[in-house]
């Protein structure tokens, strides 16, 4: 044995220590390691229970949002404007594809879908956000349906459902009015981040009432719970919440009101306002041609937007607050008002001798009027009066009152956007142009030309206001309220004095006979106005190339003794005011007289070859063969159609007031009313009666 080492003994009482030792080192180190385990254990079992939970449970359930019903949008008595109707449809989300080319051909042959909507289909899926569902087609028939429904294992990515779409009883009538609805784009996605807005069929309001009251109409989405196998397919649905209807809008239009008129405008290019006078309601907003919301709301192809784009009278361009016009002799009326109001006595007579000298340079009127006091100066549109008492006035004054009367504001209505055009005056014209107020600007202003510019809702508020003396504002949304007025301070025999001298333009000795509502016991009062829009070397403004005619405008009120009703027609490139007030009397007339209004108007629509919505889709299908392959590739996105529109209205603008820059030393035309290409807007076939005509 080696020096300094011990021998171990070994025995059996060293044998048991050594393993009970380790057997305790071991049954801690087991006892650790299990209470280590049992902790874990515990844990995931408590405090993540919810998380695995949920986890644990989508491996087997799909949980879908279900599109809520979009609210209602109602007339004045209570009739759907904008309604929803049941919808069977197919929608596709891209980054589901798997082949999307064959995906889109078998869709092409199942839906029977043309060369241009599978092209636009293609550009949408290219341009998409990828998760965002893009609508195939809808308003499908039931085997169309299944047909798709049955190839799904094979369609990955292709979503059919049944649900709502959006549905306008009237089409065109209201397109401008309500706008219409689509799916989000990636923009509105990210404005918003709510999960609802990638629901395949659910869509959003893009333009008019359906984006202005897009919160109220939207709703609250429903949810389908389903366990589903592995693969994703559908083994049996658990629960489902339904979705809430969004609340109604209820807004201030006469529904028949809104579509007679916009049918009454026929193959013109113009609008026609109508408000009430006790309460400012908006009783019709039409502008019109349009465009039809229902194919919008199923997202316009490019042939059909290629055939608005190109339209000549813009059928995209809501006229009624992006309408800019010179508003002619019919603020004549109004600009008297002014005049009585500075001191003018309205007996002072002038003589018109077929214009008025001003300073060194001779004005012309559109005829030899000889003496004029100011009912005159009204009912035979005298422009020599006006060159004379505004002068004498001064034009800073009178525009003050054009303000008063609505002219040149923006009113508080719930729209996206609304003109408000331009009332010049000295100190405008210093700001705008650096250049002082010439009295060749009042003349030109005291007869609404030159640098004037106003909307039809302004006119039509300027009619109301004249009618009731009182600053009555236009509201487009029904309420009970009761609505006060200010006084426009005017005496009751100032405003009967324009009162019976508006009358005697439709029912005297006036420029519009052919205004003369067809109802003996109610008279209307109106005044008529041309706005020139080229030079004379151009055209004479009643005949040739369509652009290059006046406009045509008419301001009215009923019954005039006691007025209910007030507004405006205007109608661009009409040739003159016998455009326009031909238009004015049947609305009227419907107003008073349903049948008798309806009639005049059966008779009309069957020379013009159907109503607006029947033309709309002829036109439609003559444009589509013609247009074959030289049509855009693809409709551009809403809101790039929306600044187009804009931007192009503006310009509209900015040539009328460059128009009056360049022409500042204005020549009258002659201005005798003669019928419009035999009188097509009338039906009539001439002047009823001897004074049948003037501005």
């Amino acid at each position: 044995m080696p020096f300094g080492l011990t021998k171990q003994v070994l025995n059996e009482s060293t044998l048991t220590n050594s393993f009970d030792r380790r057997s305790f080192v071991l049954g801690v180190g087991g006892l650790s390691v299990g209470m280590l385990l049992a902790g874990r254990m515990g844990y995931l079992a408590i405090a993540e229970n919810d998380k695995y939970a949920v986890e644990s449970e989508s491996n087997r359930v799909n949980l879908t949002l279900i599109p809520p019903r979009r609210g209602w949008i109602l007339d004045r008595n209570g009739a759907p404007l904008a309604s929803n109707q049941a919808d069977f449809r197919v929608d596709i989300i891209p980054e589901r594809l798997q082949d999307g080319e064959r995906e889109l051909d078998t869709l092409a042959k199942l839906l029977k879908l043309d060369d241009a909507k599978l092209r636009d289909l293609r550009k949408e899926i290219d341009e998409s956000a990828g998760y965002a569902p893009i609508e195939v087609a809808s308003g499908l028939d039931y085997d169309a349906f299944a047909a798709v429904s049955i190839r799904l294992p094979e369609l990955p990515g292709v979503v059919p459902q049944r649900g709502f779409s959006r549905y306008y009883p009237t089409g065109p009538s209201v397109g401008h009015l309500l706008g219409y609805v689509g799916a989000a784009s990636r923009e509105e996605f990210e404005e918003d981040r709510n999960p609802l807005l990638i629901t395949p069929g659910y869509k959003i309001g893009k333009d008019g009432v359906e984006k202005q009251f897009e919160q109220t109409l939207r709703g609250k989405p429903g949810a389908r719970r389903v366990e589903v196998t592995a693969s994703g397919r559908i083994v049996r649905d658990l629960s489902t919440r339904p979705d809430v209807q969004g609340d109604p809008v209820q807004l201030t239009i006469d529904g028949p009101l809104q579509d007679y008129a916009a049918r009454r405008l026929g193959l013109e290019s113009g609008s026609v306002v109508v408000m009430d006078c006790l309460t400012g309601d908006l009783l019709c907003m039409a502008s019109m041609p349009s465009f039809d919301p229902n194919s919008f709301s199923d997202g316009i192809g490019s042939v059909e937007y290629a055939m608005l784009s190109e339209n000549e009278r813009v059928p995209l361009r809501n006229k009624v607050l992006k309408g800019l016009y010179p508003p002619g002799s019919t603020v004549k009326p109004m600009h008297s008002m002014a005049f009585m109001h500075e001191g003018i006595d309205p007996n002072e007579r002038i003589v018109c001798g077929g214009g008025r000298r001003i300073g060194n340079r001779f004005f012309n009127c559109w005829s030899n009027h000889g003496v004029v006091d100011m009912a005159k100066s009204v009912y035979q549109s005298c422009d020599s009066y006006y060159y004379h008492f505004a002068q004498q006035v001064g034009f800073d004054k009178v525009a003050a009152y054009a303000r008063r009367f609505g002219l040149g504001q923006e009113f508080d209505l719930p729209v996206a956007s609304q003109f408000y055009g331009t009332v010049p005056d000295p100190a405008w014209k210093l700001k705008k142009y650096e250049q002082e107020w010439q009295p060749y600007d009042t003349v030109n202003a005291s007869i609404g030309q030159g640098y004037y510019l106003t909307s039809p809702l302004q006119l039509a508020v300027m009619a109301t206001r004249l009618a009731t003396g009182r600053e009555v504002a236009p509201s487009m949304i029904k309420t009970n309220e009761r609505k006060r007025f200010n006084s426009l301070d005017f005496n009751k025999d100032q405003i009967d004095y324009i009162h019976q001298a508006m009358s005697d333009v439709v029912n005297g000795p006036g420029t519009a006979g052919r205004a003369r509502l067809p109802i003996d016991d109610i008279l209307m009062a109106g005044k008529t106005g041309t706005a020139q829009v080229v030079s004379l070397s151009k055209s004479d403004g009643k005949s040739g190339p369509w652009k290059y005619r006046d406009h045509g405008l008419f301001v009215f009120y009923a019954p005039f003794d006691n007025p209910r009703y007030a507004g405006a027609v205007v109608i661009e490139h009409g040739g003159g005011s016998g455009a326009a007030y031909p238009i004015a009397r049947d609305v009227m007339t419907f107003l008073f007289d349903p049948q008798k209004g309806m009639d005049a108007l059966r008779a009309l629509e069957k020379e013009w070859g159907g109503t607006a919505q029947q033309r709309l889709q002829r036109r439609y299908e003559e444009y589509a063969r013609a247009a074959g392959e030289t049509i855009p590739p693809s409709a551009p996105l809403d809101r790039e159609i929306q600044a187009r529109v804009d931007a192009e209205a503006r310009i509209e603008a900015q040539r009328h007031e460059a128009f009056a820059r360049d022409n500042p030393r204005r020549v009258r035309r002659p201005d005798v009313e003669e019928p419009v290409e035999g009188d097509r807007n009338s039906g009539t076939g001439g002047p009823s009666g001897a004074q049948g005509a003037a501005q």
